[in-house]
């Protein structure tokens, strides 16, 4: 058993790393079922993959808009606070969104719009969430700790699509949301009980446009950041489209119904578990060049169900491209621990966010008019020629490429990135701490900083 890191004293170590873990591990539990209960749900009220692809947009795009401001909140308010408003909101939605399937009385508008009150919720948990994670993880065990913070949490996705798939298959869609409703309860419970009296306040700053420009030069100024994160929008726009709208449609005209599809997904997560073992022992010295090497199997699964592959194919894939993933969302989280200021992690992460997830909802809303336009092969082939295209430009950046890890925290301002003067401002502390998703991802749709 893997034993657990040493955390930053300063914000409540092991304690807040424990509670953080456990949340997400419940969340992504219920989360992992749900997404495959939505698009059952939409089905089996008499929608098509159209519909579908319109009730994952309206959760998203709410997301996209919301969330830069969610960010500079994040940096400003307690961010467990935050994160507990925000799980609220979402329990509420999916319990309106569970009764309503369950009563039989669902509507396309009633679905997109519980989805889009869940993404706005979103909008605000994710970049506090991710600034309280990096902020309470030493330096030294930094990419240990995220390793062993996404596997469990890949964990917790694991039994849920296997367990989700089943239920949806056994008792219907409605009793998997509420199953998520109830999670993002007892996550917001345990969330509250997060220690931040160790997190030094927040200076005063100029007002949230003021904020914002901080933030935006943050990340502008760092071209392996936003690099990765254009690489990203795009492949999450297609990953996203093939996962949430063809990959139910393919299940069940061809691989059996929502039970198989289920399979698959708990595979990938499978992957991602073994993933975040081999990055608690495995260190690569060019964290992204590394990291977006592994990313080029992203386009597998895409490419899988064009053919479509038999179920056990499918699963294989699956797997191995959950992997290969996880290779770069620890190297990823590590990159960002060791390169952005603790001040900054939310807006940072809320830019990070936005330009990862901000053409999900239009790739969502045209998968369906794309497959009528093209036929749902050769749309399936088009998104796995994209995500090879995408991460082949990004390693043209230099610093994506020579972006190195740094053995010891560098002393004073100066902080090195890849052999170079760091652009970053002369406020950054030495070793400053800083998705997915990512956790998020979370995830519906893989981010940047999760593209589980």
């Amino acid at each position: 058993m893997t034993t657990p890191p040493a955390l930053s004293p300063r914000t409540g170590g092991r304690r807040n790393y424990t509670l953080l873990t456990a949340a997400a591990c419940v969340t992504n539990l219920g989360g992992a079922g749900a997404t495959i209960a939505s698009a059952f749900a939409v089905l089996e009220s008499g929608g098509t993959g159209g519909d579908v692809g319109l009730v994952v947009a309206s959760r998203t795009l709410p997301l996209v808009l919301f969330l830069l401001i969610g960010g500079a909140i994040a940096d400003r308010l307690p961010r467990h606070r935050v994160m507990v408003a925000a799980n609220t909101v979402n329990c509420l939605s999916q319990a309106a969104f569970a009764a309503l399937v369950l009563a039989g009385e669902a509507r396309l508008w009633q679905m997109m719009l519980l989805a889009g009150l869940g993404g706005a919720a979103q909008a605000f948990f994710g970049p506090a969430s991710e600034g309280m994670l990096l902020s309470s993880v030493a330096p030294g065990e930094a990419a240990r700790a995220f390793a062993v913070y996404r596997m469990a949490m890949h964990g917790a996705s694991l039994g849920g699509a296997a367990l989700g798939g089943a239920m949806v298959a056994a008792m219907g869609p409605g009793w998997v949301l509420a199953v998520d409703a109830a999670a993002f309860a007892v996550a917001a419970s345990l969330r509250a009980l997060l220690d931040v009296r160790g997190i030094a306040p927040r200076e005063p700053g100029g007002g949230m446009l003021s904020d914002l420009r901080e933030g935006w030069r943050e990340f502008a100024s760092r071209p392996w950041l936003w690099g990765i994160v254009v690489q990203f929008s795009v492949a999450n726009a297609v990953v996203g489209a093939a996962e949430a709208v063809y990959g139910p449609l393919v299940a069940r005209d061809s691989l059996g119904g929502a039970g198989p599809w289920g399979l698959a997904l708990a595979a990938f997560g499978a992957g991602t578990m073994v993933g975040g073992l081999l990055m608690t022992r495995w260190k690569p010295r060019r964290l992204l060049l590394a990291g977006t090497l592994c990313v080029f199997p992203l386009a597998l699964p895409s490419a899988a169900l064009a053919v479509p592959v038999p179920t056990g194919v499918l699963w294989s894939v699956m797997f191995v491209t959950g992997v290969t993933v996880e290779v770069f969302g620890v190297s990823w989280m590590t990159a960002l621990h060791q390169e952005i200021p603790e001040d900054k992690l939310s807006r940072v992460s809320a830019y990070d966010w936005f330009g990862s997830i901000a053409m999900v909802p239009l790739a969502t809303a045209l998968a369906g008019p794309a497959e009528t336009a093209f036929g749902r092969t050769s749309a399936l082939w088009g998104c796995a020629g994209l995500v090879v295209l995408v991460t082949a430009a990004v390693l043209l950046v230099p610093d994506v490429r020579n972006l190195t890890r740094r053995v010891t925290p560098p002393v004073g301002p100066g902080v090195a990135l890849a052999g170079k003067p760091s652009p970053a401002s002369a406020e950054q502390p030495a070793g400053a701490s800083a998705p997915g998703a990512p956790a998020a991802p979370r995830a519906a749709a893989p981010t940047a900083s999760d593209v589980a």
